[in-house]
């Protein structure tokens, strides 16, 4: 190959390498997107972990392959609507608050099989131009650059496309979070998560704020697994001067733990006064 043909050729590899880089750097920013909502679209645990679980989240995503995340989107965010309520891993327990937060995109049958095909175009796309560009183009001629132009031309236009409609599904998103927030924020959101107590008055005890400091105490007050009652109040006080029987609707401590039905409690004598002791019940072999 002469010196002229070389020089003629220099500009469109040049071409070649600008429009390679502009396609790499789109798909990384598709990426990076994809693998902060594939992230935050859902978390689940227990109440008090939360933050320690998005992370993880955040942690484990930021690892994934783009054809993983792809995998990971569809039929979690984005689903088929099939005309029935889609169905949730019940990890609820009853003695403990747990938190779940799961974001979906409904889409028609049709249109989430149209989405499930050009995910996985876009996967395709990726594989070639980062591992296989340069097997289906000869950047030797200058046709070859020509033709591998006019495709890495094409090749932008549909990643800039999916980065639109990721932007879009994100948006989305984020309005809803937006609005969940406010609730968060809410004097009943917070009656309810810290306190057990419902919109209509109704007392969860399980997961009740007042059962919640009755086993903290428990422990440092607790001989033979028997704590007493007018200590246990005390400490709680202490603690937070904001879990008052009466937030519950209860006249005592002692009320609490009978209305709560989780504890047994018995009376005993000491120095000739009656004095109230609890501990956690203990559950029933069937």
């Amino acid at each position: 190959m002469n010196n002229s043909y070389q020089e003629a050729l220099r500009l469109p590899q040049q071409d070649v390498q600008r429009l390679l880089g502009k396609c790499l750097l789109r798909i990384q920013q598709y990426e990076w997107l994809l693998k902060k909502l594939v992230a935050h679209h859902r978390v689940a645990g227990l109440a008090s972990c939360v933050a320690r679980l998005q992370a993880d989240r955040i942690d484990e995503a930021s690892t994934k392959t783009l054809g993983t995340l792809v995998r990971g989107l569809l039929g979690s965010y984005i689903v088929p609507d099939l005309g029935v309520d889609a169905e949730e891993d019940d990890t609820a327990c009853d003695e403990v608050a747990t938190f779940s937060l799961h974001f979906r995109l409904s889409t028609s049958p049709q249109d989430y099989a149209g989405i499930q095909k050009d995910l996985a175009d876009l996967v395709q796309l990726r594989n070639r131009l980062v591992h296989h560009f340069i097997e289906h183009h000869d950047l030797g001629t200058l046709e070859g650059c020509l033709a591998a132009s006019s495709a890495l031309e094409a090749s932008y236009g549909f990643i800039d496309r999916h980065v639109d409609q990721l932007h879009a599904w994100a948006d989305d998103m984020e309005k809803v979070r937006c609005l969940l927030a406010e609730h968060v924020q809410s004097d009943a959101f917070e009656q309810f998560v810290i306190n057990g107590i419902g919109l209509d008055g109704t007392i969860h005890w399980a997961i009740s704020g007042a059962v919640r400091m009755l086993r903290d105490v428990l422990p440092e007050l607790a001989e033979d697994g028997w704590a007493p009652v007018n200590a246990a109040g005390r400490a709680i006080q202490a603690r937070d001067p904001g879990q008052v029987p009466e937030k519950y609707g209860c006249r005592s401590w002692k009320h609490v733990l009978h209305a709560s039905g989780l504890f047994d409690l018995q009376y005993r004598d000491i120095g000739g006064q009656r004095v109230g002791f609890y501990r956690e019940r203990i559950a029933k072999l069937p």
